[in-house]
């Protein structure tokens, strides 16, 4: 078992920053190009980061201290923000993203002493009893799963453009080797 509440707690915090600095500035050609129908472009995903923040990672971690197994959590809508803040920019959304973050893991600093709560469990709607630890690994893969799929967004964006090169490029192919 790897999981080590200080090193997800490095990335959980870094998060934030390191999509601010990629991001601010880019052109909406960067910023709303997308891998087509149904997919999500950069703007969108932070807007899901949000709702994650608001709707997720703090209210499940607070059920499992509160509710045990008792009471599953609500089901998450991973699609709710495409609903939502069309009218933010991509530095707005950035902004609210790294203030709710940082309140976030305030509380969770607050809340968790590791050698105590990271084997309680709560209940997932779909996958039963799950364990706050497991809850915690999986907020911190979330990120980078978020940010690998931004920047694999952006990078297929040139995919036609690299010419013969794109078999050197595993961003750019399915096969995701080297």
């Amino acid at each position: 078992m790897n999981f080590n509440m200080e090193e997800a707690i490095e990335v959980l915090e870094k998060t934030p920053q390191t999509l601010e600095y990629f991001l601010s500035g880019l052109s909406d050609e960067w910023l709303l190009c997308n891998e087509g129908e149904g997919t999500w472009n950069a703007s969108e995903v932070i807007g899901h980061l949000i709702e994650g923040e608001n709707n997720d990672w703090i209210p499940r971690l607070e059920m499992i201290l509160q509710e045990g197994e008792r009471k599953p959590f609500p089901p998450f809508d991973r699609y709710s923000h495409l609903n939502k803040d069309f009218e933010k920019s991509i530095e707005q959304k950035l902004i609210e993203f790294k203030r709710i973050r940082t309140q976030n893991i305030a509380k969770l600093k607050d809340i968790i002493e590791p050698e105590l709560h990271l084997e309680w469990k709560g209940t997932h709607p779909v996958f039963g009893a799950v364990k706050l630890r497991e809850l915690l690994s999986t907020w911190v893969v979330h990120d980078l799963t978020h940010i690998a799929q931004i920047v694999r967004v952006m990078a297929k964006r040139y995919s036609s453009d690299v010419g013969p090169w794109k078999e050197y490029l595993s961003i750019l192919n399915d096969n995701q080797k080297g």
